[in-house]
């Protein structure tokens, strides 16, 4: 495996689309922060030499699916296409993967996490490498999810402006299952602020301490919530409430237990 030239073959993959375009720049620096993330995660787990190759490519492939499903649709919306599918289709059902990985070797194990990154939950039965690496492509991705989060414009992400974000309230539902550790389901978001606090809930479904250690080190938690003005009186007692919980969620899991 040799990362250098995968990374070549990508860039020069990404030609055909408007690099200009917010939504694909916008992928494109997330792939590379989920790289930035996947090192992270690699070298605090010790991982080795041929699994830190591995996630690294993997990484860099995650998301190929994103570029097309824009291309075609202008939306992120997984209702419209599913894009870890669409990663798939291009890598291994039109062979793409064959110009980023000479060798198949290691085939079965990307095309899990590829496939997994996209899921609610993962698969059950995912045993050895397979299972290492759906992990922690799954993590790495929410990793850079918060930086997405907390840099990218917000029309861009949710539709609207971080003012008309903060007049909305969170529904009931959202709510208490944020509170109660549950991962959200984009098809139960009711609203944009249902949506911004789905963003929070990612912290529920990551595998290893290290990704949440991450997110600590960077005070994601925080910098999101403050990031929306929130003019709806309720909201914004609520939105006390939910940063209260994630901070104890967060440094509890991610913290050496003493």
């Amino acid at each position: 495996m040799n990362f250098k030239h995968a990374e070549e073959i990508f860039e020069k993959y990404l030609d055909q689309y408007d690099r200009e375009d917010d939504k694909i720049k916008l992928k494109i620096i997330h792939t590379y922060g989920v790289i930035s993330a996947m090192d992270y995660l690699t070298a605090d787990l010790k991982l080795t030499v041929e699994d830190t190759e591995i996630a690294r490519h993997t990484a860099l492939l995650h998301d190929i699916g994103r570029f097309e499903q824009l291309r075609l649709y202008n939306s992120f919306d997984d209702a419209i296409m599913p894009h870890a599918q669409c990663s798939l289709d291009i890598l291994f059902e039109k062979r793409l993967i064959e110009s980023f990985i000479p060798e198949r070797t290691y085939d079965t194990i990307i095309y899990t996490a590829i496939k997994n990154h996209g899921l609610y939950r993962m698969e059950e039965g995912l045993k050895g490498q397979v299972l290492l690496h759906s992990r922690l492509i799954r993590d790495a991705d929410k990793m850079d999810n918060f930086r997405v989060k907390d840099v990218s414009d917000m029309k861009t992400m949710v539709d609207v402006s971080e003012e008309e974000l903060g007049r909305e309230e969170i529904t009931d539902e959202i709510y208490q299952k944020f509170l109660n550790h549950i991962p959200i389901l984009n098809s139960e978001r009711r609203t944009h602020m249902d949506m911004w606090i789905s963003y929070l809930g990612y912290i529920y479904d990551f595998n290893f301490p290290s990704g949440l250690k991450y997110l600590l080190e960077r005070d994601y938690i925080t910098r999101l919530v403050k990031r929306v003005p929130y003019s709806n009186a309720k909201t914004a007692e609520r939105m006390k409430t939910v940063h209260a919980a994630a901070m104890d969620y967060l440094k509890a899991a991610a913290l050496p237990k003493m």
